[in-house]
């Protein structure tokens, strides 16, 4: 039979691991919806005033972006599985629940280390002038995003 502290202390143990998942999955829920946002789409094909060749580039990356997302995103989506099924299974925050944590993490990071290299793939097409506009609009935009 438990004592009482240790049943407290477990539960409160996995109150904190499914509060950290869930704030997890809010964040990676933000950053997904984010890749939607037709915000950076505008700035590149409205504001930026490209020649043919640029919007051409920009296009083909885009287009290869949008495949590397996807399978990112499907990684994402499988390590918050894991993690649900890892959190149900679990009487606490055991070494299956850490590992798919760590999981989650990885496929996070590497989602996020995509998206930072696809902007600066499509700023690597742009003029000078036009690269200060658009990093002015993308650090404006992710400043908006956390509420400055």
């Amino acid at each position: 039979m438990m004592s009482k502290g240790l049943k407290s202390f477990i539960l409160m143990a996995l109150v904190a691991v499914v509060a950290g998942a869930a704030g997890a999955w809010g964040c990676a829920s933000l950053m997904l919806r984010q890749q939607d946002n037709p915000g950076l789409h505008a700035i590149v094909h409205q504001e930026l005033k490209l020649d043919a060749a640029q919007t051409a580039s920009i296009r083909d990356i885009e287009a290869r972006f949008a495949d590397q997302r996807r399978t990112l995103e499907a990684e994402v989506r499988n390590a918050n599985r894991e993690l649900a099924s890892a959190i149900s299974a679990s009487q606490g925050n055991s070494p299956a629940v850490q590992s798919a944590v760590d999981h989650f993490h990885v496929a996070m990071g590497n989602l996020q280390k995509a998206t930072i290299a696809h902007v600066f793939e499509m700023r690597a097409v742009m003029t000078p002038e036009q690269a200060e506009t658009f990093d002015a609009r993308v650090v404006d935009t992710l400043l908006q995003e956390v509420g400055r």
